[in-house]
């Protein structure tokens, strides 16, 4: 049977699985990127998590293996930190034990020489010479990036 996508192509869902099989190979992908592919393509419920199982026994898709890869990238590369790569992880549909899996990748040294890191970026002198205002805006920043609380205030009192 075939389906008509978006864009009017036509894809069966044999096409669409060497499709998405191209599209998980490229990068690690999460299940719910690749479902909301499939759905794009066109292709009917059955058929789409008919793809997906395929392609997790064929192990174009592995979930811990996306959440780890996502930890480590977003971790080393963008700096960010743990609240954030765990509110991006849910918004993927990535569950919580398989989250935590991930988390663990991270060195706590590491985690903290990152955040050391951002805040000499960000200032060019010692935390205790900043003014109130200052030290807001560096504490939101922090946050933004999504540090915890009081892993931030504890580099205030140091």
């Amino acid at each position: 049977m075939e389906y008509e996508s978006e864009k009017g192509k036509v894809y069966t869902p044999l096409q669409a699985k060497r499709k998405a099989e191209s599209y998980c190979a490229y990068q690690e992908r999460a299940q719910q990127e690749v479902r909301d592919k499939l759905y794009s393509w066109g292709l009917h419920s059955a058929d789409v998590e008919q793809v997906i199982s395929e392609l997790i026994s064929d192990n174009f898709l592995n979930e811990e293996r996306f959440a780890k890869a996502f930890v480590s990238g977003k971790f080393r590369i963008k700096a960010w930190g743990k609240i954030k790569i765990i509110q991006h992880l849910k918004a993927k549909r990535v569950s919580k034990p398989l989250i935590q899996i991930a988390l663990r990748e991270i060195d706590l040294d590491e985690y903290k020489d990152k955040l050391e890191e951002l805040i000499k970026k960000k200032i060019d002198k010692p935390i205790s010479s900043l003014n109130l205002n200052e030290k807001a805006k560096l504490i939101r920043y922090l946050q933004s990036k999504g540090y915890e609380s009081d892993l931030i205030f504890s580099k205030f009192k140091e």
